[in-house]
């Protein structure tokens, strides 16, 4: 418990985060060849450990009782066997075997909640992860030995992504027929947060509290990009209604481009807010949009399927070690209608907030983020005590804009506005 406590000195667990990139396989016919000799010895060791598998049905509930094989125990004669077949460098043999029962775990956990049929796996995709004793990275490429004195090198040099993978570790990559993806690892950096911003996420708004004042994020451009592409989107689904064949492949072309689009606007949204706030703990909410869509109506749920929210939050969870920073999901339950002050719940809520219990009185949307800050914090409503609350100072007053700024990062522009606090 105390392995990284020495004396007079704390030292904190290292940390990684991952990133993914794909590169074209330029030694296609080399690859093709690799994948078809570790497949056949996959699929040789899934058979193999398929023998010694014992699949039992319970009588009571019908369930399977699947007992796999002892890795220990099977391991130095299914190395044996496969040996025997083995046409690449022996190292391939150990990674066969460690995918094998990788694939027959997961399909037990499968199976034995009905996910699953109780046949034997067989591998349909073709792939190979390499391991990182069979891969030598120089500069910006990656030397891969198939067998003993025989090599695939893939490069990167070329690549969008080649100046961010400077200061990266690269992992195993995974080598396909069209694509080699290249998985980098990231350690982070021991730092304390010199910012906290709590995010409700609204329909045209981000709406944040940073601790001192509120902070209000416009998403007007994102919300009127999506609106053009649904009607852009009814007149090609139209034409696709008429022209069956022509109308398909017009419709996929579509719909990669609006994606594209949205996800190249909202990468570049949360370039420019991580700018604006690095090394910064980062709160959102944990939305779902199916329960939303429950309780509105046609209009709102129209609305609320032209948002992104989710987007957002997994691209600025993704990009956030880059700048330092972290980023936290918090429950959205009642954050809107609580109290902050004393935790009182409202059942209706308008545009402003406010408190029947003890007068608060705040915008609804500010109020939510400065509820989200608190749970961020770990502050929690004290109920058996009254008008006890274990937090921040009450804050008063109305949503007023006093400052107006924009943050400029990558050619997007952000408008934000700053609300001081009276």
């Amino acid at each position: 418990m105390l392995k990284n406590l020495r004396i007079g000195k704390f030292e904190p667990e290292e940390e990684y985060v991952y990133f993914t990139y794909s590169i074209k396989n330029s030694e296609r016919e080399k690859s093709k060849e690799l994948i078809k000799e570790y497949r056949t010895l996959l699929q040789k060791a899934i058979d193999y450990l398929w023998n010694l598998t014992k699949i039992q049905v319970r009588k009571k509930n019908g369930n399977y009782k699947i007992t796999l094989p002892k890795k220990k125990e099977v391991y130095k004669p299914l190395r044996e066997e496969l040996e025997k077949i083995n046409h690449l460098a022996s190292h391939y043999v150990d990674k066969a075997i460690n995918d094998a029962f990788s694939i027959l775990k997961s399909w037990r956990k499968r199976a034995i909640k009905g996910r699953a049929s109780i046949e034997k796996p067989r591998v349909k995709k073709a792939y190979v992860r390499i391991k990182t004793t069979l891969r030598k990275v120089v500069g910006e490429s990656v030397r891969i030995t198939v067998r003993p004195h025989e090599y695939i090198t893939f490069s990167w040099s070329k690549s969008w992504f080649s100046r961010r993978v400077k200061e990266l570790e690269l992992g195993e990559p995974i080598i396909k027929e069209e694509k080699v993806y290249l998985s980098f690892r990231y350690k982070l950096p021991w730092v304390t947060p010199l910012n906290f911003l709590a995010i409700d996420s609204n329909l045209y708004t981000l709406d944040a509290y940073d601790g001192e004042k509120f902070v209000t994020i416009s998403l007007k451009q994102l919300y009127s990009m999506k609106y053009s592409m649904e009607v852009k989107r009814a007149k090609v689904q139209s034409f696709a209604s008429k022209y069956t064949k022509r109308g398909r492949e017009l419709m996929r072309k579509y719909s990669h481009r609006e994606r594209n689009s949205v996800l190249d606007f909202v990468r570049k949204f949360v370039n420019a807010l991580l700018d604006l706030y690095p090394i910064t703990f980062f709160a959102v909410e944990k939305l779902n949009k199916e329960s939303m869509f429950k309780d509105a109506n046609d209009s709102l749920s129209r609305k609320i399927s032209r948002t992104v929210w989710r987007s957002i939050h997994r691209v600025l969870r993704y990009k956030a070690p880059l700048y330092g920073s972290f980023v936290k999901e918090v429950n959205p339950h009642l954050t809107s209608r609580s109290c902050p002050r004393c935790g009182f719940v409202s059942r209706k809520v308008g545009k402003t907030f406010e408190c029947e219990r003890c007068g608060f009185k705040l915008d609804r949307q500010l109020n939510a983020s400065l509820n989200i800050y608190l749970k961020m914090c770990g502050f929690p409503h004290i109920r058996d005590i009254p008008r006890v609350w274990v937090g921040v100072i009450p804050l008063m007053g109305r949503r007023g804009m006093n400052v107006r700024d924009f943050g400029e990062a990558q050619g997007l522009r952000i408008d934000i506005e700053y609300h001081e606090i009276p």
